[in-house]
């Protein structure tokens, strides 16, 4: 008889957007005169630089002739497209990362799933907390974990808190683990990882050859110099860290789909009898077997980002977003709300009104001001209590929320 993969079955009801679209569609079902706006998921929602949409058409003209015309391409990428992040995302940072160590994909959301393919079961893992779902989750439907308690947490995971009261700075585990999920600047709370900070992590990974899978996928967002855009900045983290990077916030191709994984051929795990394997050429297998690459026009689309056009678009993307997230956060604070991030990041933490849960709170601006944010405690334990507000959207949606909040509040 058939059978299914039961690590599924210990996952929550559902995941966390999901829920949270359907909460929403029962009331839009209830009240269709209602004007929702939505702060929730983080999306994009300006349109794709021009010089992105200009180097695609000449990639889909390429396509209609015989001579230009392109079928599959390296699964690892087009070297046009390795090279030109190789030279702008860590060369120009003074970071060694080769062309080669990089290997294009259609999301980090994905890679930071699909890494566990080429790493063991035995691993003990931590994460945040509050953290990405998908880290968590994904480690659940690989049979990493034991069953979820009644706040969430699983079994077998380590959990590191993010607070206020720690200043959202996590205490390193104070037993040995392999594994160590970072997302900087961080989902969701919106916060940063100093120089300091990120160095005792390597240091820590490295004292117990543990591995730091760190995302990177709002670093475009950071906008205080000292705060460091990758881990490879960082003294020793080739030695113990995967990076995950995405074109789908700063450039907008959420929609369009294109980022990468950079695995230095240097990083090295050990098998159960102790040998030593090059985690990069794992990887390299695992992508060339499970994945066909990114298409052509879209990577195309996605060097025009390192265009000289393109830089100051993309630029003019991610100030426009942070503008947004200023609004958010000024206009909550003028209402006596403790928030946090929206700085060096799109999203914007709050701590919900005194008494109420993060879903609670999340009904009641659905229900009072017609606004969808995201819940804390869909994040983890430690978020309940906390709430998500996303700096992705129009302006005169984020100015009219804005008011909305403020008249709940006051």
């Amino acid at each position: 008889m058939l059978t299914i993969n039961e690590n599924y079955l210990k996952l929550k009801a559902g995941y966390l957007f999901p829920e949270i679209a359907r909460r929403v569609n029962a009331f839009v079902a209830a009240h269709p005169e209602a004007k929702v706006i939505k702060l929730g998921i983080g999306d994009v929602t300006e349109p794709l630089p021009p010089a992105c949409l200009e180097a695609m058409r000449a990639a889909v003209d390429e396509m209609g002739d015989r001579i230009s015309f392109r079928g599959y391409g390296p699964e690892q990428g087009y070297e046009f497209l390795r090279e030109k992040i190789a030279e702008h995302d860590f060369r120009s940072r003074g970071v060694t990362v080769a062309a080669d160590e990089i290997f294009v994909s259609d999301g980090s959301k994905c890679d930071t799933g699909n890494i566990l393919d080429i790493l063991g079961h035995q691993n003990k893992i931590a994460v945040l907390d509050p953290v990405y779902p998908v880290y968590v989750d994904t480690n659940v439907m690989a049979g990493h974990t034991g069953q979820a308690d009644a706040e969430g947490r699983y079994a077998g995971l380590v959990y590191l808190p993010v607070t206020a009261e720690n200043n959202f700075t996590p205490e390193l585990p104070s037993d040995p683990v392999d594994i160590i999920y970072l997302c900087y600047p961080n989902n969701p709370t919106g916060m940063v990882a100093t120089r300091e900070t990120l160095q005792q992590w390597v240091d820590y990974a490295k004292q117990h050859q543990s591995l730091i899978l760190f995302d990177a996928a709002y670093e475009a967002f950071i906008t205080d110099p000292s705060i460091p855009h990758s881990i490879y900045e960082i003294e020793g983290a080739r030695d113990c860290a995967i990076e995950f990077r995405s074109f789908s916030k700063n450039a907008g191709f959420t929609g369009t789909r294109c980022a990468f994984t950079v695995v230095p051929k240097n990083l090295l795990a050990q098998t159960s009898d102790g040998r030593e394997v090059a985690l990069h050429q794992l990887w390299n297998r695992r992508h060339c077997t499970k994945f066909n690459g990114v298409s052509y026009i879209v990577q195309r689309g996605a060097e025009a980002v390192y265009s000289e056009a393109g830089q100051q678009q993309v630029q003019e993307l991610i100030a426009f977003y942070m503008e947004n997230a200023r609004l958010l956060r000024e206009g909550l604070q003028a209402v006596g709300m403790s928030v946090y991030g929206g700085v060096n990041a799109p999203y914007v933490w709050l701590k919900t009104p005194s008494g109420s849960d993060s879903w609670g709170f999340f009904d009641e601006l659905l229900r009072q001001a017609h606004l969808v944010g995201t819940p804390g405690s869909g994040f983890g334990a430690s978020g309940e209590g906390y709430f998500r507000l996303s700096a992705f959207n129009s302006r005169l949606n984020v100015e009219e929320a804005v008011e909305r909040i403020q008249k709940v509040m006051r």
